[in-house]
């Protein structure tokens, strides 16, 4: 995927660690927050937010693209940045990853253990994906 949007690793890990303080983690503790950057250069966040009936719960990155989708009706996600509050990296789990590749998420920005800036190309975290393009009819 090409864009011409500037991706400002540092401000999108900054927007990820500040909604990550927003998170609401009553069972796990574990706070995560999701910072992406679409094609028009809008960042959005989410944070996860937990729930007593477990399967409830919505990720970071899912509330954040929910989120995208609803307040500006965006389609492409150029970078996503996840900040785990406890812990780094912290990589999106898999039904994260399936949900960026519907919207066509360029690069994954995350933490490293000293916490600088870690970005690998989408396709590195979830390969041979399946997409909106397997159901495209001829």
């Amino acid at each position: 995927m090409t864009s011409a949007i500037t991706i400002n690793h540092e401000e999108l890990l900054a927007a990820a660690r500040d909604v990550a303080h927003h998170a609401y983690v009553p069972y796990s503790g574990f706070p995560v927050g999701a910072a992406l950057i679409d094609s028009e250069g809008t960042i959005t966040t989410g944070c996860n937010v937990e729930n007593a009936a477990y399967g409830e719960a919505i990720c970071a990155e899912r509330n954040a693209v929910t989120s995208m989708v609803a307040r500006f009706g965006y389609r492409q996600i150029v970078a996503v940045a996840i900040v785990g509050l406890k812990a780094a990296p912290c990589w999106p789990c898999g039904a994260c990853r399936q949900v960026l590749r519907e919207f066509n998420c360029g690069a994954v920005i995350v933490e490293d253990s000293e916490h600088q800036p870690l970005s690998l190309d989408f396709e590195e975290i979830l390969p041979n994906s399946f997409g909106p393009d397997a159901l495209e009819q001829e």
